[in-house]
């Protein structure tokens, strides 16, 4: 249920997070408005960074409406210059950032023999290329600090090949590596980088794969003729389900944590 409270963000949430400063990409939607939702109510500032600068407005206008210090951004990932100066107009408004969650992503399907060299570097460009961008941004500002902690969403098809997925499922594999080898580079300044891989989510990038269709039961029940299997939870991921282990990852909570990639699919993946 997209857009739903995330309740279950305060277990802890607040204490450990109230005061801090957080920048989400792919806030707009999705896991990242969750994230975003869940940052809000546990106290955070919240930096929102989208492609999209007017679908950001309605969250930012909901997380103010409940007292919640956010900042809309409208940056492409794809350009290092729009990410470095939305870093510092994100740090100049809110203060310095404390957290970043990658979770802006693009979805192509296609079988690789007919698959297009655009949609190949648009996947690479925003899922690997994004990652790149704003991490290299944010952190290099958190070194001086010695603090911080980053989280990237991949995907389980980083560990587990996907029909029609190719390009998708290489380009989480690359983040997933790039953010476990920033943390390694990182964790002499206190930075701690983990990655969150969900399975299927209800988001609006689930439901444009099954346009018209029943998007739940092929990923519920699992597809033989394409050699996946189903969900042994029984049923989708929602974005909160998602979002509550990312703000986990970001509290000291875990904060012997780090070059960790956590999977949250219900045991689509058989724990791959």
């Amino acid at each position: 249920m997209e857009g739903g409270t995330m309740t279950g963000a305060q277990w802890n949430g607040r204490a450990a997070l109230d005061g801090t400063t957080a920048l989400v990409t792919g806030a707009a939607g999705g896991i990242g408005a969750a994230v975003a939702r869940g940052l809000a109510a546990a106290g955070s500032r919240v930096a929102l960074l989208d492609a999209d600068g007017a679908a950001l407005e309605p969250l930012a206008k909901e997380l103010r409406a409940g007292g919640a210090s956010v900042l809309a951004v409208a940056a492409d990932v794809r350009s290092s210059a729009e990410v470095d100066a939305a870093v510092e107009r994100a740090e100049s408004a809110l203060g310095p950032l404390d957290h970043l969650v990658n979770a802006a992503g693009v979805l192509r399907t296609g079988e690789v023999t007919g698959y297009s060299d655009e949609d190949w570097d648009l996947t690479f460009a925003v899922n690997a290329g994004g990652v790149f961008h704003v991490s290299r941004a944010v952190v290099a500002r958190m070194v001086p600090r010695r603090s911080g902690a980053v989280v990237t969403v991949t995907s389980n098809a980083a560990s587990v090949p996907r029909w029609n997925m190719a390009a998708y499922a290489a380009s989480k594999a690359a983040a997933t590596s790039f953010t476990r080898t920033l943390g390694l580079e990182v964790a002499r300044y206190g930075i701690r980088c983990n990655v969150v891989a969900p399975g299927s989510t209800e988001t609006p990038m689930l439901t444009a794969m099954y346009a018209g269709g029943d998007f739940a039961r092929p990923s519920v029940e699992g597809s033989p003729d394409t050699y996946r299997l189903g969900i042994p939870l029984g049923r989708l991921a929602q974005p909160e389900d998602i979002a509550h282990a990312v703000l986990f990852l970001l509290t000291e909570q875990a904060a012997h944590i780090t070059l960790h990639s956590l999977v949250v699919d219900g045991g689509a993946a058989l724990g791959a």
